[in-house]
């Protein structure tokens, strides 16, 4: 089968399209054939090494997110059967329940081989069916971004109509934060780069915006926006350079999703607010596969439909990977496998 795979040393210079030998399922997995794949950031961090051991091992397939359809079942599956399509959760350990250090490391692009090959053999345990109205491209965005943002705002926290929400950027995480917010009910700003990317996050439901290169002091501007009340939920994707003023714009008793370091993972932020105001700083890891099968179900009652920004062929997967880091895209970045 072909893949793409880091091997013989770490860096983007080892990333190289291979062959490996087809995989056949055993007792209780699943055999895919890939149909589509999309990236994340994490996906800039894996061929550097960027987690350190919990990277894995070279040789190593990278990409975390894809969707596949099931063509062979090893003896015991019952839970999806020939035909049926599939994405493979991110953690591939994590059914339920509260993360431990093995649910949250037993991970898909690091330290276990991903989604840039043809063919993926995995544990039936470890894929979750797809809404039948998304294509494969919308599919293959939701293991990682679209879980991540809902375990923000559905797993984390309690929103409902009127709560006040801020999503910072306009990449698949927070495009899915926009959308799950709006099915709740919420009042949603988000602060982007450009007028352009703002008239199209408005466009997708958001109901205020800030330009963050025009306005650089944009927790000043929220004043207005909330009242000067703050947001009861801000999405933190920035990390080190927005954290400080994601303190000053949040409510007291409100709830902070750290999920990104975009920007700087230093912590460098006036952390008294965090007690005097009773913040609650919540770290986001994606999430488990009952977070994921619930995210499907509303997913498919809602007809929600994935942003995308580009697509690419299989073997454009560098051109790809140079067009995330560029930092222009609105929405996401995917891979076509046929």
């Amino acid at each position: 089968m072909k893949v793409f795979e880091i091997r013989d040393d770490w860096g983007f210079d080892h990333l190289q399209l291979g062959t490996r030998p087809d995989p056949k399922p055993g007792p209780g997995e699943v055999l895919l054939r890939m149909k589509a794949a999309s990236l994340n950031y994490r996906d800039l961090v894996v061929p550097l090494r960027g987690y350190g051991a919990f990277t894995g091992n070279l040789p190593l397939i990278p990409l975390s997110d894809g969707v596949g359809e099931v063509i062979e079942v090893g003896q015991g599956v019952t839970r999806v059967k020939v035909g049926d399509r599939v994405c493979p959760c991110f953690h591939q350990s994590w059914i339920g329940g509260p993360p431990d250090l093995e649910r949250l490391t037993r991970t898909l692009g690091g330290p276990i081989d991903g989604t840039m090959a043809e063919l993926m053999c995995l544990p039936a345990d470890g894929v979750v069916r797809v809404p039948a109205h998304l294509t494969d491209e919308q599919a293959a965005t939701l293991p990682c971004a679209a879980l991540t943002a809902w375990s923000a705002i559905f797993t984390y926290d309690r929103l409902g109509p009127g709560s006040q929400v801020l999503v910072q950027g306009t990449g698949g995480v927070a495009l899915f934060a926009l959308a799950y917010a709006k099915l709740a009910g919420c009042h949603v700003t988000v602060i982007s780069s450009t007028d352009e990317k703002l008239a199209r996050a408005k466009a997708l439901g958001a109901d205020a915006g800030i330009n963050y290169t025009a306005t650089p002091e944009w927790s000043k501007a929220t004043r207005e926006i909330t009242g000067g009340r703050g947001y009861d939920h801000i999405v933190e994707l920035g990390g080190e350079k927005t954290l400080p003023q994601s303190l000053r714009a949040i409510r007291p008793g409100g709830t902070i999703s750290m999920i990104g370091v975009l920007s700087g993972s230093m912590l460098s932020a006036p952390l008294g607010l965090v007690v005097t105001r009773q913040v609650r700083l919540q770290g986001i890891t994606v999430g488990s596969r009952d977070g994921f099968e619930a995210m499907m179900r509303a997913l498919e009652q809602h007809r929600v439909v994935p942003v995308i920004d580009r697509v690419y062929a299989f073997e454009e997967l560098k051109e790809a990977m140079a067009h995330l880091k560029g930092g222009s895209h609105f929405g996401k970045i995917c891979i076509r496998h046929g």
